[in-house]
């Protein structure tokens, strides 16, 4: 397929029915459009879009420096090459109110399945470091409204992510996400929590769904599908395990490359020119060349 066979309100459909199964959605980090069909293949859910990871590849600390351009752009390159329902990092909507309304338009139009949008201050830090700082709740709730009186499309899902566990613990955290939900938000994002008691807390706190996220390195334990489920988490993100996976593979065997003045030893380890024509779906682009046409151009001698 030379793109997507789904139009965005029937992943967007697919999502929502995902997220009231019951049924951990998994949702590993898409982080190159190449990666998306890859995930899809293996028989996830969904595709996750990290920030942190947009971040990364424009070699950029994840402190809020994209722009909503860069991040629309992204998200409608990895949502175009896969089928299956896409999640967007929005970070604080790039603004207050009127930013984020335009955001969830910007967003919505580039074909995502949803988006989260967060109640850090501009700038913001990564959600699994210290020092960060959260707005007020007034401003909290009023970026939530303004994202769901902008979208157009029903179907899109907002999602509420508080980083609040951080800053004034887990009782603000659950009554955040009670706030949040009461604004309008379609699912929580509980930001860094602990362990798996406090997935269960704010899941007693809050009637919609809630997310998880498993990245690496940070403040939450990288606990297994089947404990996330069982305390009733819906959705589960690996936002920049994939980024992290492709950066050690590549450091290991740049230092092979300098060390032996060759990678032929490091062939096996390759995807082949064979796999990435099948993930890019080469043939289909071949059948469009103008050289396998058979017609006359009118007018042409």
């Amino acid at each position: 397929m030379l793109s997507t066979t789904r139009t965005p309100a029937e992943k967007r459909q697919a999502f929502r029915e995902g997220l009231a199964s019951g049924t951990l959605q998994r949702f590993p980090g898409a982080f190159t459009p190449l990666s998306a069909p890859l995930i899809e293949e293996l028989g996830f859910e969904g595709a996750y879009i990290s920030g942190a990871v947009m971040a990364a590849e424009l070699g950029l600390p994840d402190i809020g420096l994209t722009t909503l351009t860069e991040v629309a752009q992204r998200g409608r390159e990895i949502s175009r090459m896969t089928d299956l329902p896409t999640l967007i990092d929005a970070d604080t909507g790039f603004g207050e109110a009127m930013n984020v309304a335009r955001t969830v338009q910007e967003l919505e139009d580039a074909g995502v399945s949803g988006l989260h949008l967060e109640d850090q201050v501009n700038p913001k830090r990564c959600g699994h470091l210290d020092g960060k700082e959260v707005v007020g709740l007034d401003t909290a709730v009023q970026r939530i409204a303004a994202a769901v009186a902008a979208r157009r499309d029903p179907g899109l899902v907002i999602m509420a992510r508080t980083d609040i566990r951080g800053v004034e613990g887990l009782d603000a955290a659950a009554d955040r996400a009670k706030a949040l939900e009461a604004a309008g938000a379609d699912a929580i994002f509980p930001e860094a929590m602990a362990s798996l008691e406090e997935f269960a807390a704010i899941r007693a706190a809050v009637d919609v769904p809630i997310l998880a996220n498993m990245t690496e390195f940070g403040k939450s334990a990288l606990f297994t599908h089947r404990q996330l489920q069982d305390v009733g988490v819906n959705l589960v993100i690996h936002p920049v395990s994939l980024l992290r996976i492709a950066m050690g593979a590549i450091e290991r065997e740049l230092v092979e490359l300098r060390e032996t003045g060759t990678l032929d030893g490091a062939v096996p380890r390759m995807q082949t020119r064979a796999r990435l024509y099948e993930l890019n779906d080469y043939a289909a682009y071949g059948a469009f060349d103008e050289r396998v046409f058979d017609f006359e151009v009118p007018g042409a001698p």
